[in-house]
């Protein structure tokens, strides 16, 4: 086919093609560019088009980085200081139609704090007060050993508590080793018992010892309200305790200070017992019944004091516990038979003991007299 020359006999000129990509248009159908390259129109090579790939204008001093935090750039966007201006009040909440109104908080900045007190101080604080106390009583052991009775038993007793404070002690005690074992595995368990067991085991573990964590607080709590009427008179401090604490209560040397029926170290236990009990108890019932009316901040402060409690508790009762069974002969029969040796009560309680022996000398004649009528 002849071709066919424009008028005037200036060349043909190709029309430029319309580009190909995204927002610029529908393609002719057949048309094929005869470049690839970007921004050039066909028939002009070497003139780059103006009006291609115009460069994205950004505003100065804005330009986005992860890795600075918000409040460090040079502007923020209207997003952005609007959610600062809500963070003033502490936390974003929103309009909601359901009944739980805790539903509408958005953001809780106090969570992040809650979070890693819960995730690092408390894990740092009970190993160190557990462990640490498990080392001190293991130094101590082996460098003092285990506290004789001087000459040993005379095998005259004396009844040291009856069976009802017995009892009572040991439903307390009872409680307080299983809440603190399977409240230290909420805190330790995943790191050191979920790999030992596997996890179908740990979770059958945790779920069993939440339930007996939630529902042994009540014997607890009973127990250590009976605690207090039955041992709070002869608790009180007085001016013997600060005599033993300065002799060191007896344990190194072969002296021992006089004591009535509880001495100064047993007061301690005493109180941090009932105290630190009850505050335990008290914040733990604020997390088994949530929002009963407490807010989220509220709660998460109780698990602080209730965690933070429960992990020094833990640790002093190691020491009780230690005292009480291998670290002193005689002291395991208080709590058992409930009958101590006499020689026993007068090297740690001897007030107590003379009184105790004054009493039933007391008791004899009297005894006989009516025997006789």
């Amino acid at each position: 086919m002849p071709r066919v020359e424009p008028a005037g006999g200036t060349p043909e000129v190709q029309a430029p093609v319309p580009e190909v990509g995204d927002g610029r248009g529908p393609q002719p159908a057949g048309q094929v560019p005869n470049t690839t390259e970007p921004g050039r129109p066909t028939g002009t090579p070497g003139v780059p088009s103006q009006a291609s790939n115009p460069a994205v204008q950004r505003p100065a001093n804005t330009t986005p980085n992860p890795g600075i935090p918000l409040t460090s750039r040079g502007q923020q966007s209207a997003e952005e200081m609007e959610m600062f201006r809500a963070l003033n009040g502490g936390r974003i909440e929103g309009r909601i139609s359901i009944p739980d109104r805790q539903a509408a908080s958005l953001i809780q900045p106090d969570g992040q704090d809650w979070r890693q007190f819960h995730n690092v101080t408390l894990a740092w604080v009970g190993g160190i007060a557990v462990l640490g106390m498990l080392g001190i009583l293991t130094v101590f052991y082996l460098t003092r050993g285990r506290i004789r009775i001087e000459g040993g038993p005379s095998g005259q007793t004396l009844t040291r508590f009856n069976a009802f404070e017995r009892a009572n002690h040991w439903m307390v005690s009872s409680s307080f080793i299983i809440l603190g074992l399977s409240g230290l595995n909420l805190t330790f368990g995943r790191h050191l018992l979920l790999p030992l067991v596997g996890p179908e085991a740990f979770t059958a573990l945790s779920g069993w010892g939440k339930i007996s964590h939630n529902f042994l607080a009540f014997p607890f709590t009973l127990g250590l309200v009976a605690m207090l009427l039955l041992w709070v008179r002869d608790n009180i401090p007085d001016r013997l305790d600060i005599n033993w604490l300065k002799m060191g209560g007896g344990f190194t040397g072969h002296g021992h200070p006089p004591a009535k029926r509880f001495n100064a170290g047993q007061k301690m236990v005493f109180w941090m017992t009932v105290v630190g009990g009850g505050l335990v108890a008290f914040s733990g019932y604020i997390l088994i019944f949530p929002f009963f009316g407490t807010n989220i901040g509220q709660m998460q402060w109780a698990h602080m004091v209730h965690s933070l409690l429960s992990v020094l508790m833990i640790a002093g009762i190691l020491a009780h516990i230690y005292i009480g069974s291998i670290g002193m002969e005689g002291a395991v029969d208080a709590m058992t038979s409930g009958q101590v040796d006499v020689k026993w009560a007068r090297e740690h309680h001897s007030i107590w003991a003379e009184e105790e022996l004054a009493r039933e000398r007391a008791a004899i004649p009297a005894g006989r007299v009516a025997g006789a009528d």
